[in-house]
């Protein structure tokens, strides 16, 4: 997790430690291996070569691992334990909810546990074995398909709509560019929010700065300002809302277009072990079902 996010208090964090401990922790691995694990780099400190090529070597381990796990499901009676998915809040409320619904009716005598949580979480979460599957929007932030801890499998494609007020000149029209609406107030997610990232970087594609007016982490509350007339926004296709704040929405259309692609992550090898495959596939399943629809 240290290499993860760049220092030991950034993998402190994410693990929910105290910097103190991780960095104790390391130590003690570093007396027992007879070598330096960290280095000072100025105020802070890194990784050395040596934990560098340690970490090539444990996810290795961890890959043997996994398959190990998946091999020995083939001799278990029955499919125990705990089996934890975790997502951002779209993934959550419309992916998850049927593929735990399967999970138990497939697996009665396994727990199935659900978090909420933004995609870098997840992948914190999935790498620290917390989660066993992980629903994400893959942007440039996140590991690469080459990483060597995590198995990443495409999902779904999910457009963004732009949402404005049911009296703004836009609101007749079947489709619009985002190019339309440069000029209007923008109501879009804090900063270093995955939804933040996404708009501006589709604003920047289209050749405009968005004049960000207010910030909005949830579709809900960017739905009720945009009803009152505080700017526009774009939301996920796959959202809804309650129909208590009446707006217009209308499908994006171009080359600027944004989308975010969706994307289900396993621990590297985890992939192969029965609920975790009986997991993918049911999300692969209800992905398909929504991206018809």
């Amino acid at each position: 997790m240290v290499a993860r996010h760049g220092t030991v208090t950034g993998g402190a964090e994410a693990l929910q430690y105290s910097p103190s401990t991780v960095s104790q922790r390391i130590g003690q691995l570093a007396q027992e291996l007879r070598v330096d694990l960290l280095e000072r780099h100025g105020r802070n400190v890194r990784l050395t070569p040596a934990a560098l090529t340690l970490l090539e070597h444990v996810d290795v381990m961890s890959r043997e691992w996994e398959r190990a796990r998946a091999d020995l499901d083939a001799y278990a009676d029955s499919v125990q334990g705990v089996l934890t998915v975790c997502g951002f809040s779209t993934a959550a409320s419309v992916l998850l909810p049927p593929v735990m619904r399967s999970l138990v009716h497939r697996y009665p005598h396994m727990d199935t546990r659900m978090v909420e949580a933004e995609p870098a979480e997840c992948y914190d979460l999935v790498l620290a074995g917390e989660a066993d599957v992980g629903v994400v929007v893959v942007t440039a932030s996140t590991p690469p398909r080459t990483e060597g801890r995590f198995a990443q499998h495409h999902l779904l494609e999910d457009p963004l709509d732009l949402v404005v007020p049911q009296d703004h000149p836009l609101a007749g029209k079947r489709s619009a560019s985002i190019v339309e609406a440069a000029g209007e107030d923008w109501i879009i997610g804090c900063p270093g929010s995955t939804y933040h990232q996404l708009v501006t970087a589709s604003c920047a594609a289209a050749g405009f700065t968005p004049n960000i007016a207010h910030h909005a982490d949830e579709w809900e509350t960017g739905i009720a300002l945009v009803s009152a007339g505080f700017g526009v926004c774009v939301v996920s296709r796959l959202s809804r809302w309650p129909d208590l704040h009446p707006v217009a929405r209308i499908p994006l259309s171009g080359e600027n277009s944004p989308s975010r692609r969706i994307a289900a992550v396993t621990r590297a090898g985890a992939q192969r072990r029965r609920p975790v495959a009986h997991a993918l596939a049911e999300l692969a399943r209800v992905a398909e079902e929504l991206a018809t629809r």
